[in-house]
Formats: structure tokens, sequence, C-alpha cells
């Protein structure tokens, strides 16, 4: 067994005493309560709470034989179905969470995030909006950092053909992170490490600390006047890297 499956299945929106359950039975096959309880490891109450639960979400079912219940788990492959009804499910209120998003947006256009999770959702946003983006300060933190997300931020760079304009120190090897992606030099001796990004009516600015801390502005005004003075420094950035 992974050492993680218990946490992924809890990942997927199963409790900790539900994945025990789950997991006990695919090992063992049919089972009473009372032996799920013991090989699971957890009290009987908590056990009947579990598998009461798994099988209102159809992971487990079971069988009477001799007056009797024998529990067991259901195919694997039902934990994607659960999921997709998961996904489903959220879809289908979206539009009313959206209204009301909207609704109660306030006049605040600053947002801070914290951490890599804070992060992720900055470089989400960015894809989200699908405009050019103009980049300067990076060294490459992103992939660095953040090694599990930055492939899936390039494939969705790429796949949208979001056009990239970046900025970086001349002589900084690997500065290319996309297919559409156009570089320029600066003569900055400084490692940076804060990163800028202009896209339609914001700017992403990411501050690689130890524990990362980004904050995007959503402001039209703010967003031109970094735009205008990016054209500045990509006039005078050099095409090749010296």
């Amino acid at each position: 067994m992974l050492d993680n499956t218990e946490s992924v299945l809890e990942k997927i929106g199963l409790t900790q005493n539900e994945a025990k359950v789950y997991l006990t039975l695919l090992k063992f096959g049919q089972l009473k309560a009372g032996r799920i309880s013991k090989e699971a490891s957890i009290n009987r109450t908590s056990a009947y709470d579990a598998i009461k639960r798994l099988l209102e979400k159809g992971l487990i079912s079971y069988v009477v034989i001799a007056n009797r219940k024998l529990f067991k788990a259901v195919n694997p492959k039902r934990l994607s179905e659960y999921i997709e009804e998961k996904k489903e499910e959220i879809e289908s209120v979206l539009p009313y969470l959206e209204g009301l998003h909207k609704e109660s947006k306030s006049e605040q256009h600053v947002t801070l995030y914290t951490g890599y999770k804070g992060v992720q959702s900055v470089y989400q946003d960015i894809l989200r909006k699908k405009k050019p983006i103009d980049v300067f300060g990076s060294e490459g933190q992103l992939g660095e950092r953040m090694p599990w997300y930055v492939n899936k931020f390039v494939n969705e760079v790429e796949k949208n053909k979001i056009p990239i304009r970046m900025i970086t120190r001349a002589g900084r090897k690997n500065s290319s992170p996309t297919k559409t992606t156009k570089v320029r030099y600066a003569p900055v001796e400084t490692r940076s490490s804060a990163i800028t990004n202009i896209y339609g009516n914001k700017i992403a600015i990411i501050v690689w600390a130890e524990q990362p801390e980004a904050i995007i502005i959503e402001n039209e005004q703010a967003a031109s006047s970094y735009r205008n003075y990016f054209e500045l420094l990509w006039k005078i950035a050099k095409e090749k890297n010296e």
C-alpha cells in the first residue's frame, strides 16, 4: 500500500475513518462491522458511522448472509465517478456563487496572498485572464520553488497561446519558460527576489521569500502605468543574452 493512499482519499473528500474503512475492505474483502473496526483500528461507533457514510457515497455495499451484514468495497473506479459527481454538484451552484461574489465585491482592489497555495492562486488568476503578460524580475523561481505546478502553468499558457514578454537579468540561463515567451535582457547584476506580472487591468507582484507572498492590484490606471514603464525597459533591454 502506498504510504500516501489514505491522505489522497482524504483530499478527495473522505474522512480519515472513511478512508481507513474503505482501504480495510479493499484489503480483506467482505467483513462484518465488528471485524472492520478491529482491522481498521477504530472504535465500533466510529466504524459504524464511517460505514454508513460510505454506503451513502456508493463506495461500499453489503450482502446479508445468515442474518448478518457483510460489507465490501466497490470497484475503486467508483472513486473517479464520485469525484465527477462532486464536480457536477459544484458546477450546478457555481453561477449562483459567482453572482453572490459579484454582488458582495467591495471597492477594495488589492488582494494579498501568502504561501505556495497563495502564489498558485495568483498564477491561476493570470491564466484565467488569458491576456498578454509582461514580466520583469523573473529568476526562474516558479520552476525552482514550485516544480509540481510549473508544467501545468506552462502547458496552459501554450494551450491558450498567451503571449509573454519577459525582461530578465543578462547572463541568466534558461530564461524562456514557454514557447510563447519573448525575452530581452537588462544589465542588472543583482538577483531579484520579486517578480512583477502585468496582465489586463491587473498587476501581480510575487515576493519569493522563505514563505512566499504575493499581491494582486486590480486597477486599470495602475496597470497602464506599469505597462508604460515596462515598454521603456523593453526598448532599452537587449535581445541577446550577453
